[in-house]
């Protein structure tokens, strides 16, 4: 099959593009670092996601359309998460996910987009894509194809070692992280995978995996518990 995912050259994106080349499906990668890929089945083209013009005119029709490229901007008001992690999230899905050969789409949100638990610029820019999810599926689904998201919470990326490395503050995300643990970014990968590849009936819905944070982390304090 032939897939397309942004934001390659690291984190979720470059361990999905790992994975479904180890499947054997030929990837072309976006992002505006060079490649960290050497694989004969991959191809990689420096683009600006939040730029609609710098993506590149290809003339292949991707069966797999993944868009994962996203930021966390420094301070409350960074404009440039929604013109990354909304506005070039659109871009990207228009112009390569309604290919004849389409069969899925998707999204890479937050757990921030339920919780709004983050900066309020990231915060609004991934829950914007949880409706444009919707969006897409409904005009896909005509084709038979499917358009979902997911909304990871705590990844081990190196966009989170200012919390991860640091030992006070990922004790206290700990103490309040039912599984006591976070996701790697091959995990996140194998969602991807599964609901882009294996899913043929799930479409239109926002898959969140934050290790039970939000659901389950109620701080119901009684003696007798104790």
């Amino acid at each position: 099959m032939e897939i397309i995912i942004s934001g390659t050259a690291s984190g979720i994106g470059r361990a999905t593009a790992l994975l479904f080349l180890e499947r054997g499906h030929r990837v072309t990668g976006i992002d505006i670092r060079e490649s960290t890929i050497n694989h004969k089945y991959y191809s990689h083209f420096l683009a600006d996601v939040s730029k609609e013009e710098s993506l590149p005119d290809l003339e292949t029709d991707f069966e797999i359309v993944v868009s994962n490229a996203g930021i966390q901007g420094e301070g409350n008001l960074s404009e440039r998460d929604i013109e990354v992690n909304l506005k070039g999230s659109i871009y990207f899905v228009e112009k390569y996910g309604f290919s004849k050969a389409i069969q899925s789409v998707l999204l890479v949100a937050s757990a921030s987009a339920h919780s709004g638990g983050e900066f309020p610029m990231y915060s609004a820019s991934k829950g914007g894509l949880l409706s444009y999810t919707k969006n897409v599926a409904m005009r896909l689904a005509p084709k038979g194809a499917t358009c979902n998201s997911i909304s990871p919470g705590g990844v081990l990326t190196p966009l989170n070692d200012p919390v991860t490395k640091n030992q006070n503050l990922w004790n206290e995300i700990m103490a309040v992280t039912p599984l006591k643990r976070w996701a790697t970014p091959e995990a996140i990968g194998e969602w991807i995978y599964f609901l882009t590849v294996v899913n043929k009936n799930c479409t239109g819905q926002d898959i969140l995996i934050d290790n039970g944070e939000k659901d389950l982390n109620n701080h119901f304090i009684w003696p007798s518990l104790k």
